[in-house]
């Protein structure tokens, strides 16, 4: 986010989130997360199918490199126009989020797929946890209202057990890398600088992504094969890759965290309706009621009062 008073009493009124953060900018920005979150929903039942062939980090590696190759080559001279701090905020943040990455893969290896996608969800509790312990953010009721009703939405559209073991250890803690992922963004985005971040997010991503592929032991990448698998990869590292971080980044300059993870928690909404309409899954009752719970939880964040929201915080140092 943009620069905020770095003094603020507990008890003080919170201003939307932003100097110079308009009404309709705030909602512009809302459009923009829940557009990312369909994008990323559209995603599901294409990487269900791609992961018979190609090996979950191997898929990651081609996706965020593609993604990193092509934000360079439109806009090449982005990460120069940052300042050193930013930069080193931008390499955090793609350090969090490569590591979720990693981690939410291996975890799903150990882990039923349900699961892992509840489990990673919740990092629409934790985010509004880590922005009142690191950026002392003010979290009302009315939102935690809308947290807890998002977290029984997704519990209800992903769960049909739960267990406690090794893999949900591991997809607990890139829920948690997700939140602060999303917590820093809150915290260090601003519009100018969303384009350098977002290209510096994605190589760092990229080169960890890259790693984990080459630490398995095999000699190389594997790599899609054939016309169908390499459009899903560009699809999913152009516009659920390169441009979905270009509209969290800008968008998060924007929005308080809880408030963008609350709305990005549409995730698996967006996944069981594009499984149901292209994936050919059958619609059921679990998918309505779990979708419609997550849904209004979003309605209800967006309808608070702004000034009753958890809104602009002090930066991170970093």
């Amino acid at each position: 986010m943009a620069e905020a008073d770095p003094a603020r009493s507990p008890g003080a009124a919170v201003p939307a989130p932003g100097p110079g953060t308009t009404r309709r900018t705030a909602l512009l920005a809302a459009l923009a997360l829940l557009a990312l979150t369909a994008c990323w929903g559209s995603t599901f039942f294409l990487i269900k199918d791609l992961l018979e062939r190609v090996p979950t980090v191997d898929f990651l590696a081609v996706r965020f490199l593609v993604a990193g190759a092509a934000m360079l080559l439109v806009a090449p001279r982005a990460i120069a126009r940052l300042s050193p701090e930013t930069r080193r905020r931008a390499l955090a943040l793609g350090g969090l989020y490569g590591a979720a990455q990693v981690l939410q893969t291996a975890g799903l290896a150990h882990t039923p797929a349900s699961v892992s996608g509840f489990i990673t969800g919740l990092y629409v509790v934790a985010t509004p946890v880590l922005a009142a312990l690191l950026l002392r953010s003010r979290v009302t009721r009315g939102t935690w209202a809308a947290v807890a009703l998002a977290t029984v939405g997704l519990a209800v559209l992903s769960l049909d057990g739960l267990s406690v073991g090794y893999g949900e250890a591991l997809t607990l803690v890139a829920a948690l890398l997700y939140a602060a992922h999303i917590v820093g963004l809150g915290a260090w985005s601003r519009p100018a600088d969303a384009l350098g971040m977002s290209v510096l997010q994605v190589l760092v991503i990229a080169g960890i992504c890259l790693v984990a592929a080459l630490g398995t032991g095999k000699p190389g990448v594997v790599l899609p094969s054939g016309g169908a698998d390499w459009a899903s990869v560009l699809y999913m590292a152009i516009a659920a890759g390169a441009l979905a971080m270009l509209a969290q980044t800008w968008a998060q300059a924007h929005l308080p965290p809880t408030r963008s993870a609350i709305i990005m928690s549409m995730e698996p909404v967006f996944a069981a309706f594009f499984a149901v309409l292209l994936g050919g899954e059958s619609l059921t009752s679990r998918m309505l009621l779990g979708g419609a719970l997550v849904l209004v939880a979003m309605l209800v964040v967006e309808a608070l009062p702004r000034r009753h929201v958890e809104g602009e915080v002090p930066h991170i140092a970093v």
